[in-house]
C-alpha cells in the first residue's frame, strides 16, 4: 500500500470538510490534518477494507477533536487566492446560500450523516463505521436531517387556508 492512494480520495475529503466547516481554509486544514494522521496511522489500515470509509472516520475524529479545542484564526492574503473559473449566476449563489443555511441549521450529527450518505454516497454501513455509531442511528439521523433540511428549504406560507365544510358550501377561510 502506497500513500499516493490517498490522492484519489482528496476531492471527496475536501467536499465533506467544506460542508462540515463551512469555511474553505478551515476545510483545507482539516483535510491536511486528516491526511497527516492517516499517513502516521497507515499501519492500522486493513488492506481488505474500504480506504474511503477509513479516511472519513479519521476526518470525523479530527473534526470532533478540533471542534472541542479553541478555534485558531488564520490570516489570509486574498491576492494569493485563485480565480473562479466559471462564475455562478446570482440565482445559483442564492440557492447555494439557502442550502448552506439549511445545512448549518441542523445539528452537526445530522449534518455529518446527511453529507456522507447523500453527497459522498456512502452506504449506511460505511457511514456507521466512519462515525462509530450504530446503523440504526445513521438511519434515524438521516431521516431527521432530510426532514429538517426539506422543511427549511420549502416556502412557509404565512396563513394556512382550511376548508370549512360546516356550512356545506366548502368555504375556504384562513386558519389563524
Amino acid at each position: 500500500m502506497k500513500s499516493d492512494q490517498f490522492v484519489e480520495h482528496i476531492p471527496r475529503l475536501r467536499r465533506y470538510a467544506r460542508a462540515l466547516c463551512s469555511d474553505r481554509y478551515a476545510a483545507d486544514d482539516l483535510v491536511q490534518d486528516t491526511l497527516e494522521r492517516a499517513l502516521n496511522k497507515l499501519h492500522l489500515w486493513k488492506p481488505d477494507s474500504d480506504m474511503r470509509a477509513w479516511l472519513f472516520s479519521i476526518m470525523h475524529s479530527v473534526f470532533v477533536n478540533q471542534w472541542r479545542s479553541p478555534r485558531r484564526e488564520v490570516e489570509v492574503n486574498m491576492a494569493e487566492q485563485p480565480e473562479v473559473i466559471v462564475p455562478a449566476t446570482p440565482f445559483d449563489r442564492i440557492e447555494l446560500a439557502e442550502v448552506e443555511q439549511a445545512l448549518l441549521g441542523i445539528s452537526a450529527e445530522q449534518r455529518e450523516v446527511l453529507l456522507l450518505v447523500a453527497v459522498e454516497q456512502m452506504s449506511y454501513a460505511d457511514t456507521a463505521k466512519a462515525l462509530a455509531i450504530p446503523i440504526g442511528t445513521v438511519m434515524s439521523r438521516l431521516s431527521r436531517a432530510r426532514a429538517s433540511v426539506r422543511a427549511r428549504l420549502s416556502p412557509q406560507p404565512d396563513i394556512a387556508l382550511v376548508a370549512d365544510t360546516r356550512d356545506g358550501q366548502g368555504t375556504v377561510r384562513p386558519r389563524l
